[in-house]
């Protein structure tokens, strides 16, 4: 229930913003405001979304980063890494990113039993809970394998990608940045991975460079609220466009 409350309040709250952002003046010294680049209305929403995490130094600087912007995002955080960072978490949550679920030892869901995949993510969910509390979780399954027992037994909406920017892959800021920028449209979802210092890099200078177009950016959580949907557990999601 609190979690929904978050995500009703979430797209009002964005909504608001906006139409705050086009009267706001900025006093000599002060900050931009957070996201006034975005044009009224926006060109689009984006859920820029990262894997495997936490880890220290890459995923610190992207939340700095990110905070500087005003910028949301989704973490779906593998459950080994959870348990060695609960600060990073705990973060995230108080900074107002989602988390979701990333199994607990990145392994693919898809051919596992029953009991295999309650055990990877049911372990997860409990260290996510006892550092942020009772919340329901989307998952990110590894590698994007889904299968039929998996869609079964997730108990979580399960959330891929429009946009793989295979950052993991090239480990390369201008490639990554290039994927990104001519690829990314309205209700995208964007598969980055925290845990490269070159993704931290590509990610933040996607945002600047989308947000300068008129982009926003969300969660995926939010996503979903701005497009009036309810995410459903065992249905598998890769993009949110305003005319699907």
């Amino acid at each position: 229930m609190r979690r929904k409350r978050q995500i009703l309040w979430g797209a009002w709250a964005l909504a608001l913003g906006l139409a705050v952002s086009a009267a706001w003046v900025t006093w000599p010294g002060e900050p931009e405001p957070a996201q006034t680049t975005a044009a009224l209305p926006p060109k689009g929403y984006i859920a820029l979304t990262f894997d495997d995490g936490p880890w220290p130094e890459t995923t610190e600087a992207l939340l700095d980063g990110l905070a500087q912007r005003g910028v949301k995002a989704t973490f779906f955080l593998v459950g080994e890494q959870v348990a060695d960072h609960q600060d990073i978490v705990k973060r995230m949550e108080d900074e107002g990113h989602q988390i979701g679920l990333h199994t607990w030892h990145h392994v693919s869901l898809k051919g596992m039993t029953r009991e295999e995949i309650c055990s990877q993510l049911n372990k997860t969910r409990e260290v996510l809970q006892a550092v942020v509390g009772p919340e329901n979780f989307m998952l990110r399954p590894p590698y994007g394998f889904v299968d039929d027992t998996l869609r079964h037994w997730s108990q979580a909406p399960i959330i891929c990608w429009s946009v793989d920017t295979e950052d993991w892959k090239s480990k390369n800021v201008d490639a990554v940045v290039q994927v990104v920028t001519q690829q990314a449209e309205d209700g995208d979802i964007i598969l980055m991975h925290d845990i490269f210092d070159t993704s931290v890099t590509a990610a933040l200078t996607c945002v600047d460079r989308l947000m300068e177009e008129g982009y926003y950016f969300v969660t995926v959580e939010e996503l979903f609220a701005l497009r009036g949907e309810t995410p459903q557990e065992g249905q598998v999601y890769s993009s949110l466009p305003t005319d699907p």
